[in-house]
């Protein structure tokens, strides 16, 4: 959900549409060099991006600051969820490293009780290192607390594994290992009760 209220600095005269039209673009800047989509594909586009954030402006669930930080927040409901449902409707034609990645990491995926999985969290490299990723999922994990909900994310790289341990994430076992590829680490947030 896109926060407008007084002193966020987020924008007040975006349409739904433009706050999805600036995701795609700061995701797709943010991403650019992140070793696991540059393991999906090697070339990053703001295709990748737009199906999930249009999934999560729709649920209710996208963060969107200017021009320069995105989350991408999607609801988890247990009551959707049996063995095998993320994977089994797959189209065919589904790039194999996108494919593996999802099958590896719906494996690892808490299913048995509703939470917010944070699908991206991302800022646009010109403003990286300024807390401003930090304050969004700030924002974002309130809102999981008033509503009484954990929150799931898989971590790329040792940075992003701090960030979110600040924030109360905690590791899930052990990292999942790409195919010859890097490893992303699944994380936990219990919410925390005011």
């Amino acid at each position: 959900m896109t926060s407008r209220g007084q002193g966020s600095g987020l924008r007040r005269d975006r349409t739904p549409e433009g706050d999805a039209g600036a995701a795609v673009r700061v995701l797709t800047a943010a991403f650019a060099a992140d070793a696991v989509i540059r393991w999906l594909t090697p070339e990053v586009s703001a295709r990748m991006f737009a199906f999930v954030v249009a999934e999560s402006a729709a649920a209710g669930g996208l963060e969107v600051q200017d021009e320069v930080a995105v989350a991408v927040w999607l609801p988890w409901s247990a009551d959707d969820s049996t063995p095998g449902s993320a994977t089994d409707g797959l189209p065919p034609e589904l790039p194999v490293r996108l494919r593996q990645y999802v099958e590896l990491t719906t494996a690892r995926h808490p299913s048995d009780r509703d939470h917010l999985h944070l699908q991206f969290l991302g800022v646009h490299p010109a403003c990286q290192g300024q807390g401003t990723g930090s304050a969004l999922l700030a924002r974002g994990l309130a809102r999981a607390d008033a509503a009484g909900l954990p929150a799931y994310l898989e971590a790329s790289g040792q940075a992003n594994l701090r960030l979110y341990e600040r924030h109360g994430f905690v590791r899930c076992g052990e990292p999942i290992l790409l195919p010859d590829g890097p490893a992303v680490w699944p994380m936990w947030r219990v919410p925390k009760i005011a």
